[in-house]
């Protein structure tokens, strides 16, 4: 099966450079005075289609990532370490765009990696790294012309683990792809490959619900967080993963919802940022990087095709600037993963916080008070 193809990726205009891609969105949001931890109250005044989230609180428990972290896998700086549950038991946390030397920016540029940890929420401590001493990136990727592999997704279904990743320049996906590893995620098979301008360009950034009834459930949206784009959801039978006309759309047609018509939002159009959606006791939980107002968000629903435009949102991450940060107060947030091994009563995520060149990380936050419905 043929590798997707790197000359196709070019940079856009001028080569828009990381940078000036990633932090757009954040940089604006946060302005450039001192802005507060917002309230629920703050939250519900600028909500479209009458949503009152619910602010919550939440408590950092370490760093993941950094210097003194992972600085002896030549990755001190990386983000997002999208968390999945090995077959071995063990951790495997996804980074996205990582450097070695002083700071963002610096020698060894790799996208993705994999930094290995055991499964114990209460002392996730990274001890080794996919390369061993050197943590190297995961798939092929020159990031010619600028281009990258983000990943929006890992996961494990049984004794494989999947990879989903948003290939170009980012923030201009050209297409997004699919890998699977029998071995714990030290090596990765490429499965296959969506267009990025496939729905409107709204299934470049996926999310899977592994659930108990054979299917993963997944959530998608445009990869940008300066482009409204809607939220889709699609199922896959756990058996056919890497066959993208097995993807089945969830939507409205004829005056009902049905699997197999064409897809439709299934919540307000907005700008999105990281989304994670998993299956969790019994229930379903969706956490996503809001950006207006900046703030990091979940829902919980009793099933994937609950109506998600009732579903209460709940607010567990504001942002604040460097210096101000407590609780649940986080400079520069994104990402939000979430981590396995959670449950609704010690809910656990990976926030990735980047304001400059050397604060550039993942960290594990718990979530106090979240509210099953």
């Amino acid at each position: 099966m043929d590798r997707p193809a790197q000359a196709r990726r070019t940079a856009g205009p001028g080569g828009t450079s990381r940078r000036t891609a990633l932090r757009a969105g954040l940089g604006a949001a946060l302005g450039a005075g001192v802005l507060p931890a917002l309230s629920g109250a703050a939250h519900a005044a600028e909500q479209p289609a009458g949503q009152h989230p619910r602010a919550i609180g939440g408590t950092k428990i370490r760093n993941v990532t950094g210097p003194d972290e992972t600085g002896q896998f030549a990755a001190p700086w990386t983000d997002l370490g999208i968390p999945a549950l090995c077959p071995d038991g063990s951790m495997l946390h996804v980074g996205g765009d990582t450097f070695d030397g002083g700071g963002v920016g610096g020698p060894d540029w790799r996208a993705p990696v994999g930094l290995r940890s055991g499964s114990d929420l209460g002392s996730l401590v990274v001890n080794g790294s996919v390369g061993g001493a050197h943590a190297v990136g995961l798939v092929p990727e020159s990031h010619e012309g600028g281009t990258t592999a983000i990943p929006s997704d890992v996961f494990t279904v049984g004794d494989t683990m999947y990879m989903h990743l948003m290939r170009g320049v980012i923030f201009q996906t050209h297409h997004s792809d699919f890998w699977r590893s029998t071995d714990n995620g030290e090596t990765w098979e490429y499965l296959c490959q969506w267009p990025g301008d496939l729905l409107g360009g709204q299934f470049q950034q996926k999310s899977y619900a592994v659930a108990d009834d054979g299917f993963c459930y997944v959530l998608s949206s445009v990869f940008n967080r300066e482009v409204p784009s809607d939220l889709l959801l699609h199922r896959v039978p756990q058996d056919r993963l890497g066959e993208p006309a097995a993807y089945e759309p969830w939507g409205f047609a004829d005056g009902a919802w049905a699997w197999g018509n064409p897809a439709t939002t299934v919540t307000a159009r907005r700008k999105w940022g990281e989304i994670c959606f998993r299956a969790l006791g019994g229930k379903y939980a969706f956490t996503w990087l809001n950006m207006e107002p900046l703030s990091m968000r979940a829902q919980v629903f009793a099933s994937p095709t609950s109506d998600l435009t009732t579903t209460p949102e709940q607010t567990v991450i504001v942002p604040t600037t460097p210096g101000n940060e407590q609780g649940n107060a986080v400079a520069s947030p994104y990402g939000g993963f979430i981590y396995p091994g959670s449950t609704f009563d010690d809910f656990h995520i990976a926030v990735s916080q980047w304001y400059d060149d050397q604060n550039y990380r993942v960290m594990q936050y718990r979530i106090d008070g979240l509210s099953q419905g």
